[in-house]
């Protein structure tokens, strides 16, 4: 199987296009579809310079999806004064798994020579996910928690870093599996505020004072093109699954997926597309209704549309065990 753009032996086959790619025309192409990402969605502000540059930070987990992302924007930004990247590591507390994960965060910090923070649930909330899921007083998923942890902690250190932008790993198959879901479950709130949170471009979203944007540039990319890159660039990425998985509907969704892109290549492109088309109207619908009701937890003060937030709320039920 030969390359289609320069002859040499391919390493891939992107059936969504048709493509055949060898190691250097692959790692050309991912490079090529986040700059363009970078460009759809606004992400460079026009106030943007090197006297007042903006602060980029980066959710970085140490796996195969972040790390790409910041191999790519230190390349595509390290000679441009107006964005400087930060990498901010999560610590959930999962013995083993994480802690091989942060060493590749801060081995790639060290050769890029980014600055890098790190900080972990159990020094902010003082909870190990390892107990959490031990002792499950939700009787929820792991992921359930942890998700919910990380939002905070993400949120919470972009403002103290002084982040312009927040910018997570998010990969195709992240995205198209998000949207199916939202989707499936009817949720078209849920989908307007994906919206404004991290799909549309800056220009378009609803302002908030009370968040930093976030931004997917690798939601363009395939998960195994992704995998492919770290790999062909030997990359310091930590790749395991974490051994707490157990999100049961979005491996439903995953494993259906795969089935719909084998028999129907370019399925999660199609998803992606009508899916960030519909997020907006029904961002435009919700937001001239008003939007929502936010407003400070009484707990720890966030920003939030309940009376108490979700993260001080599993807190209390943590503690209660």
């Amino acid at each position: 199987m030969d390359c289609d753009r320069c002859g040499g032996e391919a390493v891939v086959h992107a059936a969504y296009s048709g493509a055949h790619l060898c190691g250097d025309h692959l790692r050309e192409s991912v490079e090529k579809r986040v700059r363009r990402r970078v460009r759809r969605d606004d992400l460079v502000s026009r106030e943007a310079t090197p006297e007042n540059p903006q602060t980029w930070v980066i959710g970085l987990s140490g796996g195969k999806d972040s790390v790409v992302l910041t191999q790519v924007l230190h390349e595509t930004f390290a000679e441009d004064p107006r964005i400087e990247l930060v990498g901010l590591t999560i610590h959930e507390g999962i013995e083993g798994y994480r802690d091989k994960s942060v060493e590749a965060c801060v081995e790639l910090a060290d050769d890029l020579g980014i600055r890098h923070e790190l900080v972990s649930y159990e020094e902010e909330f003082g909870i190990r996910m390892d107990d959490v899921v031990e002792d499950d007083p939700e009787n929820m998923a792991a992921c359930a928690y942890c998700g919910v942890f990380r939002r905070d902690l993400l949120s919470e250190y972009a403002e103290k870093l002084g982040a312009d932008l927040l910018l997570t790993g998010h990969n195709l198959d992240d995205e198209a599996q998000t949207a199916l879901m939202n989707i499936l479950e009817g949720d078209v709130a849920q989908i307007a505020k994906h919206f404004d949170a991290s799909l549309g471009p800056l220009s378009e979203r609803e302002e908030s004072e009370e968040f930093v944007p976030r931004a997917k540039p690798l939601r363009d990319v395939p998960e195994k093109e992704v995998a492919l890159y770290a790999h062909l660039r030997d990359l310091p990425a930590h790749i395991t699954e974490c051994p707490h998985a157990s999100e049961a509907y979005r491996g439903e969704i995953q494993q259906l997926l795969y089935g719909l892109e084998e028999n129907h290549p370019g399925t999660r492109h199609s998803i992606i597309s009508g899916y960030e088309e519909l997020a907006g109207i029904a961002a435009g619908e919700y937001n001239s209704e008003g939007g929502a009701d936010l407003r400070d937890c009484a707990e720890c003060g966030s920003t939030t549309t309940r009376e108490i937030c979700r993260k001080c709320s599993l807190l209390e039920s943590i503690e209660a065990v």
